[in-house]
C-alpha cells in the first residue's frame, strides 16, 4: 500500500478504506468501507468517463460506454486491487478470511473503490484522477483500441487477453451439399460457451459467434457479474 502514501490518507480513513463489514461485524465502534466504496465507485466512473471523452473523440456513446463499463467492472478492478496490495491488507472476519476473502475478486474491487474514495476524501478529484489513470491507464488504453478494430474475433481476442480469460476457442461444424453449404461456429473462454453463429463459411460463423461473445462478455462486465472460472 506504499504507493497511496502520497496521498495524504490519514491512517484511521486508510483503516476504514481497508475494514470490510465481516470484520466491522466483529469489532465495535468500527466503521466498514461501504460508505467510502459507494463514494469510490461514482468518482472512478466520472474519472474513467472524463477521460475517454478527452481521448477518444471518434468513438460513439455506445462504445464510450461499453469500454467504461469493462474498465470498471469487478473482473476488471480485482487484478489491479491485488496487485496493490489491498488483497493483503484488508481487514476481513474470522469467517470470511477462512473462506479465502482475500482472493475473492468482489472484495478485492470493492477495497478497491474505497481506497478511491480515501483519496478522492484526502487529495480530491485531481489527486483521485492521477492515482486511477496511474492505475488503470493501460487497461484505458487496450480495451478503447480493441473497440475501435472491426473483427469482432479481434475484439474479443483483445478483450479475454486483457482480463486474463486465455484466448477463445472455436468449433465449428458444417453441413449441406458442397454447393450450399452452412457452417455453424461456437466460441468459449475458459471452459465456457458465451456465443454460437452460422455463416455461408467458416470465417462468417466464427465471426458471428465472436459477436455474440463479445456482446455477452460486455454485456456481464455492465453489470458486475463474474465469469464462473473466477468462482
Amino acid at each position: 500500500m506504499a504507493s497511496i502514501a502520497e496521498y495524504g490518507i490519514s491512517p484511521e480513513l486508510l483503516r476504514q478504506a481497508l475494514s470490510h463489514r465481516s470484520f466491522c461485524a466483529e469489532t465495535p465502534m468500527q466503521a466498514s468501507n461501504e460508505r467510502l466504496e459507494l463514494l469510490g465507485d461514482a468518482v472512478l466512473g466520472l474519472v474513467v468517463a472524463e477521460h475517454l471523452f478527452a481521448s477518444y473523440p471518434e468513438l460513439p456513446e455506445g462504445d464510450l460506454a461499453r469500454v467504461r463499463a469493462a474498465v470498471v467492472s469487478t473482473l476488471a478492478l480485482a487484478p489491479v486491487a491485488g496487485s496493490l496490495g489491498i488483497g493483503d491488507a484488508l481487514l476481513l472476519g474470522k469467517g470470511e478470511e477462512v473462506s479465502g476473502g482475500r482472493q475473492k475478486a468482489s472484495i478485492l474491487a470493492d477495497g478497491l473503490e474505497a481506497v478511491i474514495g480515501a483519496v478522492y476524501l484526502s487529495a480530491g478529484l485531481d489527486g483521485a484522477s492521477r492515482f486511477i489513470l496511474g492505475l488503470l491507464g493501460p487497461l484505458i488504453t487496450a480495451v478503447a483500441s480493441q473497440a475501435r478494430l472491426g473483427d469482432p474475433k479481434n475484439r474479443l481476442q483483445e478483450l479475454a487477453a486483457q482480463i486474463e480469460l486465455g484466448l477463445p476457442v472455436y468449433v465449428v461444424s458444417e453441413n449441406g451439399p458442397d454447393h450450399a453449404k452452412q457452417f455453424t461456429a461456437a466460441v468459449s473462454l475458459g471452459g465456457e460457451q458465451l456465443g454460437t453463429g452460422g455463416g455461408r463459411s467458416k470465417k462468417a460463423a466464427e465471426r458471428s459467434a465472436a459477436a455474440e461473445a463479445l456482446r455477452t462478455l460486455l454485456d456481464r462486465q455492465a453489470n458486475d457479474v463474474p465469469h464462473r472460472r473466477s468462482g
